[in-house]
């Protein structure tokens, strides 16, 4: 199993998995050229991709899923609610194939199995996933909301997980956003933080990797993410951020 983060972070997510001959998209929120240029430095090619599956309608997840599939003949896996949700926040134009999965639902793509597992994110019907392929095991888990209950548990299966690590507490409290929005973040519906990113992975006795994920650029920092859960984790897994710009390369699993 491989993996790519291609843009991670408010301004756009989409990341690249390919396993047991299938090859799939999670989010679309990345313009579709960007999307096609990242994964041809890598040797993919965006029209071969199997699926993009939708996690919720937050325009940095949904808004060029229209895109993808017009202008790449992708299948679109999404939720009927998220659906309705990212048409009237995205505008995502007229879309042809359009594959409705339930937000709890395992996604059968031949020899691999997408689960999805639902999330107080205040996103609608939002789901996190988790890639089963050969005996291995990826998450996906951003837009968390907070780490609500049975998280940790999924968490303990994974070989390997792109984790929300959104904010450091010290430098949102002292940013620049309203209260009204730090408090969004920092409740039960916005996103995790550094050291709850860091308690979460103590979980994954099986991790190999972690790549920090949708950190803010005006919350956070790589240094402080990666610094935050070094103090928590130790060495025992290898951690790694993705960029809000630009690809990771390849990951393995």
């Amino acid at each position: 199993m491989i993996a790519i983060s291609l843009q991670s972070g408010s301004s756009g997510n989409c990341i690249y998995v390919e396993t047991g001959g299938v090859r799939l998209l999670f989010d679309a929120g990345i313009c579709g050229s960007a999307a096609e240029g990242r994964l041809a430095a890598y040797g993919r090619d965006i029209r071969g991709v199997d699926a993009v599956i939708i996690s919720h309608d937050h325009s940095d997840h949904a808004r060029h899923a229209g895109v993808f599939q017009r202008k790449y003949g992708l299948p679109l896996f999404i939720t009927e609610k998220t659906l309705a949700a990212s048409e009237k926040r995205c505008r995502l134009g007229r879309l042809a194939e359009v594959r409705f999965f339930r937000t709890g639902d395992a996604v059968g793509f031949g020899p691999v199995t997408v689960r999805t597992v639902a999330t107080p994110h205040d996103g609608e019907d939002g789901a996190v996933f988790i890639v089963e392929s050969g005996g291995k095991r990826l998450g996906i888990m951003t837009d968390l909301g907070h780490v609500f209950g049975g998280l940790a548990d999924e968490v303990a299966g994974l070989d390997a997980v792109f984790i929300e690590s959104n904010y450091d507490p010290a430098m949102l409290k002292a940013g620049p956003y309203p209260a009204f929005l730090k408090r969004r973040i920092q409740g039960p519906s916005g996103h995790i933080s550094n050291h709850e990113s860091a308690e979460l992975l103590l979980a994954g006795g099986r991790l190999r990797w972690a790549c920090l994920s949708h950190l803010s650029g005006e919350n956070n920092d790589p240094s402080v993410a990666l610094r935050t859960h070094r103090e928590v984790l130790g060495g025992r897994i290898g951690l790694f951020t993705a960029s809000r710009q630009a690809p990771t390369g390849i990951f393995r699993v």
